[in-house]
């Protein structure tokens, strides 16, 4: 057997493949991404799942992953929204949130991840930033009827925030970097919450929710346990750029 077919089987058995299908910019540098193909037919996905799609040339061989969180999923398509943030520069990442084009093909891993909601909670407390919207957005659609939400999501500015259920506190950081994001602690913070912990859903850049989860724990008093933590990326970490 050659070494090309049994990469082709690999890949067949590690990943769904698709293609583009549709591009659309849904906020300030963030590009929904829509992919499908008959592959995704039967797809199982939870709100706030994960998938993790091969980028770059020679696929199985020579490719990376990236992370990136399904915006929305229908059972009864044959299709997956992704929607990704353009954060600059080169990385593959970017480059291929930037460069995303119907007729492309993908592949990428069956959605996974266990960042999604607890709907038990007395309530649900979100934080994070551009990136960390779109897995919020389909949590928050998620909650069951009557659930009591709170949060604030960071963007560079008032036109990088999605469109998002519910009532989080918008804040900006105008200019100033999204790494230890002080705007976004700072936020969390100033929210007025109910007595004792819910649970916590903090996401997007790995240092900026660790100070999150320290104001939690730290000055409100939450156990470790309340609070649920997915570091998207961080600067100059190969595999989180």
């Amino acid at each position: 057997m050659t070494r090309p077919t049994i990469a082709r089987r690999l890949l067949d058995r590690m990943f769904v493949t698709g293609e583009v299908v549709e591009v659309e910019t849904v906020a300030a540098r963030m590009r929904r991404i829509r992919i499908g193909g008959a592959a995704l037919a039967g797809l199982r996905w939870t709100p706030g799942q994960h998938v993790r799609l091969l980028i770059g040339a020679g696929g199985l061989l020579g490719g990376v992953l990236r992370t990136y969180s399904v915006w929305h999923h229908d059972p009864a398509w044959e299709a997956v929204d992704l929607i990704g943030y353009d954060h600059g520069g080169d990385s593959p990442g970017a480059s291929w949130v930037r460069n995303a084009e119907p007729g492309q093909g993908v592949a990428f891993t069956r959605p996974e991840g266990g960042f999604v909601v607890r709907p038990e909670a007395a309530y649900h407390l979100f934080a994070g930033e551009e990136t960390a919207s779109v897995a919020f957005g389909a949590m928050l659609r998620a909650l069951p009827e009557g659930a009591s939400a709170f949060g604030a999501v960071e963007a560079d500015g008032p036109d990088g925030h999605l469109d998002l259920p519910g009532d989080l506190v918008r804040v900006c950081r105008d200019g100033a970097p999204a790494a230890r994001s002080q705007v976004l602690v700072n936020a969390v913070r100033e929210l007025d919450l109910p007595a004792g912990p819910g649970v916590a859903y903090l996401a997007g850049e790995a240092r900026t929710i660790q100070a999150v989860r320290a104001h939690l724990v730290d000055e409100r008093g939450w156990q470790r346990r309340d609070v649920r933590t997915k570091p998207f990326w961080t600067p100059g970490r190969k595999g989180m750029d």
